[in-house]
């Protein structure tokens, strides 16, 4: 496959619910080949959360997220939803996949890809129930961050040659590297033209990006397609000699 592949962290906080005649499958998840990997997670996952003691520390629950443990109990029965929709919070929240038309969930299907810590990389339609693990949580000898990466990083090759687009935290983004991926700095810019990184807003103009290109259906093969693109709909994405700068205020609101 040639074109944009689009890398998306996943979100800790998740919406309930979804199909109850659905269940997890793990062979019908985008990539199959990593079964056997997600399947030792899973199980890893679940030997954590079975207490509440041990899954306080192993999954950094407070007070009133430990009951989150549950859901590690119940991965093979609970009901499923699309990734894209599972996942809630600044980043996704913009997107209102839920809402989303038949074509702009049609592209996130074909070039989104979020690096779950429970599943590692799996596409924005796959079904998915809600759970609770994080890049930096402790499963016992299973360690995410040995335990993912070569593998992610060989599924995501198969993915083929076309440009990606990596919008993925600096955790996440260990558990899959991908030599070449394009990420970007995303800054604000101020009256007089100087840029600031931002931090916890970045991910908010990450999910704007990703809803507008949804919704224009684009397909972009390399950088200067990407620009191009970008430049069409106003949005600000230049190279500077720190990188690729998205200017976050050329993505409010989202246009299409």
């Amino acid at each position: 496959m040639t074109g944009l592949t689009v890398l998306l962290p996943p979100s800790e906080t998740k919406r309930e619910g979804g199909d109850p005649a659905r269940a997890l499958d793990l062979g019908a998840l985008s990539f199959p080949e990593l079964s056997d990997e997600r399947a030792a997670v899973i199980t890893a996952a679940r030997s954590v959360s079975s207490e509440e003691s041990t899954a306080r520390t192993a999954l950094k629950l407070g007070p009133r997220s430990v009951e989150e443990r549950l859901r590690n109990l119940e991965l093979d029965t609970a009901p499923t939803m699309p990734a894209i929709e599972r996942y809630t919070g600044v980043l996704y929240d913009p997107l209102d996949a839920s809402a989303a038309d038949d074509r702009t969930r049609g592209w996130w299907s074909d070039h989104v890809v979020v690096q779950s810590a429970m599943f590692g990389p799996i596409g924005a339609g796959d079904a998915i129930p809600a759970y609770r693990l994080s890049h930096d949580s402790r499963l016992g000898a299973l360690r995410l961050a040995k335990h993912w990466p070569e593998a992610s990083t060989r599924a995501l090759g198969t993915r083929g040659d076309g440009l990606v687009l990596d919008l993925r935290s600096e955790g996440y983004r260990a558990l899959g590297p991908v030599a070449g991926a394009l990420a970007l700095r995303v800054v604000s810019v101020d009256a007089g033209g100087r840029r600031k990184a931002l931090n916890h807003w970045n991910k908010t103009a990450k999910g704007r990006l990703v809803a507008l290109l949804g919704r224009t259906a684009e397909d972009v093969d390399d950088v200067d397609a990407l620009v191009a693109w970008a430049r069409a709909h106003d949005v600000v994405l230049e190279r500077t000699v720190n990188g690729w700068d998205l200017v976050a205020e050329s993505l409010e609101p989202v246009r299409a």
